[in-house]
């Protein structure tokens, strides 16, 4: 079973920012200092993406290639960003291996409504009510 890792989705306002940051690419992917130790079991997994503190889509990883001699790496991501059911999730620095069950997907026409803050689903998430 592949790895799946986690990133905040720095700078989006809302859903739709996230979205607008995949349209027309053919060929999204984020760069970062390091590559995981694990990254060979990362590719076929997804990277999930964080906004107001829960997980809310995910894009498959493809794989992962050097840029700037070395120094830095690259993600790359399939073009389609899917939406997930949303899963609360503290915010991080960087990428982070996602542990426990991954959230699932939606299906095709269904909403979620409005998703409850970060802080509040958490506890309720501990008081086993969702």
């Amino acid at each position: 079973m592949p790895l799946n890792l986690t990133k905040i989705a720095f700078g989006a306002q809302s859903f739709a920012d996230l979205e607008s940051w995949y349209a027309n690419r053919r060929s999204p992917n984020l760069t970062t200092r390091y590559r995981p130790t694990r990254w060979e079991e990362c590719i076929g997994g997804s990277l999930f993406w964080i906004h107001q503190h829960n997980l809310v889509a995910r894009s498959e990883i493809l794989g992962f290639s050097e840029t700037d001699g070395g120094s830095r790496w690259s993600i790359d991501l399939e073009p389609r960003l899917i939406p997930v059911y949303p899963q609360p999730k503290r915010a991080h620095q960087g990428w982070r291996y996602l542990k426990g069950e991954p959230p699932r997907d939606l299906a095709e026409g269904e909403e979620v409504g409005d998703v409850l803050p970060g802080a509040l689903a958490t506890k309720l998430q501990r008081l086993g009510l969702i």
